[in-house]
């Protein structure tokens, strides 16, 4: 549960935030006591959560390296997190070294540390940015410096990793829309997005405590959303097969890295890229 947006602490040291909590579920080291804290109340209410983070970083891989190999050479990750290995910078550069990639997040700490990742790399950055102010994000990504590193006048990749769940249902297609509308034809829209089949695995009371974790400790309310209420998302788009579907179903990989590939059933993700033909 969870992913990589929303709940601003700029110290560091004091409020939980949504990036810093999923970069422990994933074994990382840039979390601070209190992001411990939060994702061990939410791992005791939903044990499961740690294999949910690790199918959607999964689902990340195979889908920035199909991107890639489809010819997709600039991609803008929404709410991009804490870096950890598997970056999509690092996913694009194996198919072309000179992929361009412009991480956002709203955490400091996550920009602090992807950009001391990207020292050195001509091609890539990370900024502060808040992806429910989409025009504030367009009128900086018009700016020269960022526009050598993301043009919109070319065919852009526009990434919503396990994210848009922190985001509330009246700013939802506010935040999407300006950004999707702008990019050109034959770009890309990828969603993972937390479904509400996870109640059915988990139950509806612990699933409850969870979400209450994430409010309580990161100011972040999350959201599940079904296939249905996700699809209008992709207005415009054509939807890759086998379309918004369960992470363990999209283009499985030949090692099974995804670790629901045994209960596919289990899986509450909900994952898709459409592509805009005109």
């Amino acid at each position: 549960m969870g992913g990589g947006e929303t709940g601003r602490d700029t110290s560091g040291s004091g409020r939980a935030t949504v990036a810093r909590i999923y970069d422990y579920f994933l074994g990382g080291t840039y979390n601070f006591p209190a992001d411990r804290e939060a994702g061990d109340r939410i791992i005791h209410a939903v044990p499961e959560t740690p294999i949910i983070a690790r199918a959607n970083r999964m689902f990340l891989r195979r889908a920035v390296r199909k991107l890639a190999t489809l010819g997709f050479r600039q991609f803008l990750d929404m709410g991009s997190g804490i870096p950890t290995e598997g970056n999509v910078h690092e996913i694009a550069e194996q198919v072309d070294p000179r992929s361009r990639v412009l991480y956002i997040d709203i955490d400091p700490v996550a920009v602090m540390v992807s950009n001391e990742m990207l020292v050195g790399n001509p091609y890539c950055r990370a900024i502060v940015g808040d992806l429910t102010r989409p025009d504030e994000l367009l009128e900086a990504l018009r700016q020269p410096d960022l526009a050598e590193i993301i043009d919109l006048t070319q065919p852009t990749a526009l990434l919503y990793f396990s994210v848009l769940q922190s985001v509330p249902d009246d700013q939802l297609h506010r935040a999407v829309e300006p950004i999707r509308n702008e990019l050109p034809a034959s770009s890309a829209l990828a969603i993972s997005h937390i479904g509400p089949t996870i109640i059915d695995t988990a139950g509806a009371d612990p699933v409850n405590n969870g979400i209450g974790v994430y409010r309580t400790h990161a100011a972040t309310h999350i959201t599940l959303r079904s296939a249905e209420q996700l699809l209008p998302l992709f207005d415009g788009f054509t939807l890759m097969e086998p379309g918004l579907t369960r992470s363990s179903d999209w283009h499985p990989d030949a090692n099974n890295e995804d670790p629901y590939h045994e209960q596919p059933e289990r899986s509450p993700m909900l994952c898709g890229i459409g592509l805009r033909r005109h």
